[in-house]
Formats: C-alpha cells, structure tokens, sequence
C-alpha cells in the first residue's frame, strides 16, 4: 500500500513539473509601425515600432539601408532629391527568432543641396583649385587611344561662360592629336548625390568626348575594382546615340553594363546629362529622361568616394577608326553642378 502512495505521490509530482513548464515561444503578436517624416526637406525619417513578445525589430528603408533595433526606435535619412516614396520593411523577432513582418509606405522630401559647382565664368585657364589633369597617352590609356594629353591652354581653357576642351590634329609628343582630361581627383570627391553637366558635343568620326566618374580608391585597388560611371560618352561615328554605362568586376570593358538613347541635336545644342546615385540605385539621363538604370547594392562598388572627369579622346578600341580630315574639334561646357 505504500508502495502505491509512493508511485502516485511520484506522479503527482511529475504533472504538477510538466504543467509548471514554460510555454512554447511564439512570433511576435500586434505588430504596429508608426513613421514620422520631416517637413523641412532634411530626408529625415523616424520610426516606432512596437508588438507583444518582440525582442529586436530588423527595419530595411527602402533605399538599400537597413538597421536593427532593441526597443523599435529607428530612423533613417533619404538622400534622393524631391519627393520620393519608399517601401519599409519592419521585422519584429523573439528570443527563438520567430518573426513577424510588416510593410508601410513612407513619403519624404528631400531638398538637395548644391555642394560644388563650375560655372565657367572666368576667362583663361580654368580654376586650378577645381581642376587638375591626365597627362600624355600613357599607353592608350587602356583602350589604344590615340591622342596626348596636355594642360595647356590650347586644349582647355574657358571663355565667354563656356570651358572648351579642345582635340587638335598636331603632332605632340610623338603623337598626332592633343586633348584635355581634366579631373577633379584630390580635389573634390564626393560619395552619393546628383551630377549635372551642360554641354554640347564635338562632330568629327574618331572623337570620343566623355562625362564620367572613378572611384577614388583606384590608386589601391585598381580598375574596375574600384568602378566607373559613364554619365554620357558619344561617338563621332555615332552621331546623337548617347551612352551610360557602369564597369565593374564582372562588368567591365565590353561586357559593362549600359543603355544607350538617341536624341536629335547632340552635336549642335547643349544637353544636361546627369546622375542620380544613392545606396539603392544610379540613374543616368540626358533631359531629364532616364537612359540606363541599375539597383545599387554592397555586392558593387558604388558605394564609396568618386571624383570626376571631363575629356575628349581619339579613336581607339570603342570609337574606331579615324576620320584624318578631322582637324579639331571641342566639347563646350556651360556648366558642372553637383548636388547632395
């Protein structure tokens, strides 16, 4: 009879143990994201986010940026010029790591700020604060090009509100053809915002005029490693078919990755050619109308500093064969703005 007692005090016992144990966990209930935008154009954006049984909330922006929070509170900046919306994602985990996810729709301005420009107001050479040079042919420059760089006057020099970069069919340093890449590299660099360039391209079959950007880290980790944005190149013998191209690891030389558009005047009328880069994208446009469009992501690198380059090369791998009647001919420029 004890025996007995003992085995159902035993019993007894176990069930009050199991009934006593912790319940199982579970995905976080009620999930609630409320966003509060700015209304001075700063971009900003905050967040409060709150659910039952949530230990951290993971939120991505909608513009290639993402935080993690332990009580909710977030915020985050949008650097896109205007009035932009943007998708957010907010994922509330338990201690397990279940989840729970809700979307919102966030609606931010965002005024840009004019953060350097060239207006090309002053005669002669151009400002040297803003400005340096490529100099020579420095083996074709990769692409067996056929002209010499140079810093003289002759192949760049502003007047009456225009820079002119100039080609010159002349013999020079043992090539037949001087030109100007200007860059502002140690300069004025810059990560992220949006380029303007005003310009009006050269004619001639051979000429290959260029807006374009390198990342500044080249001098260590080489190109394409270090990426290029191709804001507008033009062919002579292509004329008005304006290209936008981005060359990376993987997507470099031949196998870049671009767009081109054809508009009616390149050669005779000025054209704002222009970028729109952030974590989330680069967008490239002449007018206004988008040309090429790639997601940006850290897998890519856009990430970092660029700096920017102004030129006119001479034949070579991408612009072909010479026309040897092309004497000269200039890239006029009304202005350069850079927005963040």
């Amino acid at each position: 009879m004890l025996t007995l007692l003992l085995i159902v005090a035993g019993v007894s016992i176990q069930s009050c143990k199991k009934s006593e144990s912790k319940p199982a966990d579970t995905a976080p209930a009620n999930l609630v994201v409320n966003a509060v935008p700015s209304t001075d154009g700063s971009g900003k954006v905050s967040f409060t986010s709150t659910a039952d049984g949530a230990v951290s909330y993971v939120y991505n922006f909608g513009n290639g940026n993402s935080l993690t929070s332990a009580n909710g509170v977030a915020e985050t900046v949008y650097t896109l010029g205007g009035t932009n919306s943007y998708t957010v994602t907010v994922t509330a985990k338990s201690t397990s790591g279940l989840t729970t996810t809700k979307t919102i729709t966030v609606t931010v301005t965002y005024v840009l700020k004019l953060v350097w420009a060239d207006e090309f107001n002053t005669d002669g050479a151009p400002d040297a604060t803003k400005w340096g040079y490529d100099m020579g042919n420095n083996n074709g420059w990769g692409n067996n090009e056929l002209e010499y760089y140079t810093n003289r006057i002759e192949n760049a020099a502003v007047a009456g509100g225009f820079l002119k970069i100039n080609l010159i069919k002349e013999p020079f340093g043992g090539f037949n053809y001087t030109s100007a890449r200007m860059l502002t590299k140690d300069k004025f660099d810059f990560k992220y915002g949006r380029v303007e360039v005003k310009a009006k391209l050269p004619e001639g079959v051979g000429t290959w005029p260029a807006i374009w950007m390198l990342g500044s880290d080249i001098g260590t980790v080489g190109w394409p490693a270090c990426g290029e944005i191709d804001i507008m190149e033009h062919l002579g013998r292509d004329l008005n078919n304006i290209y936008a191209t981005l060359h990376y690891p993987g997507r470099s030389g031949g196998n870049a990755n671009g767009n081109s558009k054809r508009i009616a005047d390149a050669t005779t009328a000025f054209h704002v050619y222009s970028v729109e880069w952030d974590a989330a994208f680069i967008k490239i446009y002449v007018d206004g109308d988008m040309v090429h469009y790639i997601a940006n992501t850290p897998a890519i690198p856009f990430n970092h500093n660029f700096f920017l380059i102004l030129n006119i090369a001479m034949g070579g791998n991408f612009a072909g064969a010479v026309d040897p009647a092309v004497t000269g001919a200039s890239m006029q420029i009304d202005y350069v703005r850079i927005y963040q």
